[in-house]
Order: C-alpha cells, then sequence, then structure tokens
C-alpha cells in the first residue's frame, strides 16, 4: 500500500492578508509546524504531535495540522486513531484530496477495503484531478494481481494529474512487465523526467534499459527484429482523421525504431544513445509528430537543441549498465557537467496543455 508522505510545505507556503497580530500567531503556527515535519522525517513523532498540537491552537481553521497529526499516527500504526481525526475534518471548509488519501490508506490498512475504496470514490469525486486518489483506487487491484484493472486507474490518474509522478511509476512497471512495452517505454521516461532522484528512478531506468534489449534483436547479420507491441489493429475516426486509416501507434513506432536501429549490431548504453537519436530524427524528419503528437517526444527535442541529449540518454539509461555508464562519465565530464547545469533548470512541463496519455492515439 502507498504511505502518502507530507504535504505540509506545499499547503502551507502562501501569502496571508490578515492582520499583524493574525499574522504573528499564523507564521508561529507555520514555523512550529515545519519544526514538526522535520521531526517526523527522523521518526520523532511525540515531539511532532506536541507541536502540531501547538501549531493548531494558533490556527484552529487550518486542517494541515490536524492532517499532519494524523500522519504521525499513521506512521506509529494508530491507524483508528487516524480514521477518527481525519473522518471529522474530511468535510470542512480546506479540505484536500490527501486527506481522503491517508483515510482510504488506512481503513485498507485495517483490512476494510470496501471502505477504503469508497473513500477514494468520494474523494475523486470532490477531487476528480487527484492523482494520489486515481494512484491508490489502482493499488488495490494491483495488490488482488488484477492489473488490467489497475492500469485503468493508473492511466486515468495520469490524464487528470499529469504532473503527478506515482501513476507513471506503476503504469511504466505493469507495461514493461507485458507484451505491450511500447507505453511502458513512455511512461518510464516521463516518469524519470518527474521523479529525477530516487530509488525508483534507479529501478525505472533499469527497466527501461532492458525494455530495448528485450525490443531490438539483432537476429542474424543485416537484420534486426523490433517487438515493442502486439498490437496490429487499424482503427477509422471521421473525426481524427477526416475518414482515413490510422494506424494504430505501434505501426509508426516499431518501424522508425527499426530504421534507427539499422546501423547497429549490439545493444549497449553507447549504442542506444545513437539509437534514440536516430529515432527521433527520423520521427520528426517524417512529420508523425503533426499527426501523433508526443509530449515526451517534444521535449527530447528541447534536449536535443540544447546539445545535450548524449548525455540525457546516458542518464535515462545509466543503471542498465553502471559501470558502462561511468566509463562514459569519465571521458565525457564536461559534456555530463552542461547537461546537468542545463537539466536543472529545464524540466518537462507536463500539464492539462502537454501530457501524453495511451489512449490519445485511438
Amino acid at each position: 500500500m502507498n504511505k502518502p508522505g507530507s504535504i505540509f510545505i506545499t499547503l502551507l507556503l502562501t501569502v496571508f492578508s490578515f492582520t499583524v497580530l493574525a499574522q504573528t500567531d499564523k507564521e508561529t503556527a507555520l514555523q512550529k509546524g515545519k519544526q514538526a515535519v522535520s521531526l517526523e522525517d527522523e521518526g520523532k513523532f511525540d515531539e511532532a504531535l506536541a507541536l502540531l498540537t501547538d501549531a493548531q491552537k494558533l490556527d484552529p481553521s487550518n486542517l494541515t495540522y490536524p492532517y499532519e497529526m494524523t500522519y504521525c499516527y499513521y506512521s506509529r500504526k494508530e491507524y483508528q486513531k487516524t480514521i477518527d481525526v481525519l473522518e471529522n475534518i474530511k468535510d470542512k471548509p480546506g479540505s484536500f484530496d490527501r486527506i481522503y488519501q491517508l483515510l482510504g490508506n488506512s481503513y485498507d490498512m485495517l483490512g476494510q477495503s470496501d471502505k477504503a475504496i469508497n473513500t477514494y470514490e468520494s474523494g475523486l469525486k470532490k477531487f476528480p484531478k487527484a492523482g494520489c486518489l486515481y494512484l491508490e483506487r489502482g493499488v488495490i487491484p494491483l495488490a488482488a494481481k488484477d492489473y488490467n484493472k489497475a492500469i485503468i486507474y493508473f492511466e486515468k490518474g495520469i490524464e487528470a494529474e499529469p504532473s503527478f509522478p506515482s501513476n507513471y511509476y506503476w503504469a511504466a512497471k505493469l507495461y514493461l512487465g507485458s507484451e505491450e512495452k511500447l507505453w511502458g517505454m513512455i511512461y518510464g521516461e516521463l516518469f524519470m523526467n518527474l521523479e529525477r532522484n530516487s530509488k525508483r528512478t534507479e529501478e525505472i531506468s533499469k527497466l527501461l534499459y532492458n525494455g530495448y534489449q528485450s525490443g531490438i534483436k539483432y537476429t542474424e547479420p543485416g537484420k534486426t527484429a523490433i517487438s515493442f507491441s502486439k498490437t496490429s489493429t487499424i482503427s477509422t475516426s471521421s473525426i481524427a482523421t477526416g475518414g482515413q486509416l490510422k494506424l494504430p501507434f505501434s505501426m509508426i513506432y516499431e518501424p522508425t525504431m527499426g530504421i534507427a536501429a539499422v546501423t547497429e549490431k549490439t545493444i549497449d548504453l553507447n549504442s542506444l544513445d545513437r539509437i534514440r537519436q536516430n529515432f527521433l530524427k527520423s520521427y520528426l524528419q517524417r512529420e508523425f509528430d503533426k499527426k501523433y503528437p508526443n509530449a515526451l517526444f517534444a521535449y527530447q527535442d528541447l534536449v536535443n537543441k540544447s546539445g545535450n541529449m548524449e548525455a540525457y540518454n546516458h542518464w535515462i539509461l545509466m543503471q542498465g549498465d553502471p559501470d558502462a555508464f561511468n566509463t562514459w562519465e569519465s571521458s565525457n565530464k564536461t559534456k555530463w557537467d552542461n547537461f546537468l547545469k542545463w537539466f536543472n533548470g529545464n524540466s518537462i512541463a507536463l500539464d492539462d496543455n502537454n501530457h501524453f496519455i495511451r489512449w490519445q492515439y485511438d
């Protein structure tokens, strides 16, 4: 079960417009709250709770403080106490999606999965753009190994809140473990761009590398076999294509990948850099981005135009062969340093107007 993190800093760093006295109270509460979050991170929940109690007295209308208190209870496995507090505040003015997430998780930890599901569903009615609630709704069928049902919720979460990383993570893992690796390749790379420095990032990096190794095979000299998808059904849509046949994306992706990989003989970190660069070049030259726009490939184009594509590709796939990456980095220190400097100031921007979801090509 996914354990929700503290959202204290996100929720409280806002500008207040009150009297000088009220400002002082709220600012004092804010400082106590910040200290409490630091203590939570250290596992010092008793001390954190004492500070949060003081903060709540100073700013009683702010639901962040009781939420943070329940985060302490949840971390100490006091699930019923967590439920009692969250049930009392979930419908109050100022409620937010993470309240429903933690409440549903607490019911689930007590084995009350029906109440957990109802809580997530109620939360989604109130917060239909809450990626965290789609995540939790998908985790329940995932735990039951109903992967087809789980993926629906993860992808709905991606569509609802494109900047929320965890739905990409699970969607990527499920697709990369299936015959439809194509979607996992895209979701996985988007995830890495949203959550750049975590154990999950390292995990997905390795899975992407393995995905290329299984998807591109050199069967014999001069012959390349590409297999990232088993989907080959051609659909028609008079609205989207003016009545013309519209190929499934796999029939665009795989031949383009085949062209990109034809000059190589093996799959390794350096050859994959060249393959990925060739793929992007071919995709854009054939203007597939006009009929099949893709937020990931648009970002790759931005990286490429900045002169950082080689370093970016090595970063994306570095966990597939750490030794090869270290060798490349030691020989390309300037490229790597320039990339990191550029990358830190040029994150991918995923939102309602710029995002990727599998069914956008249907």
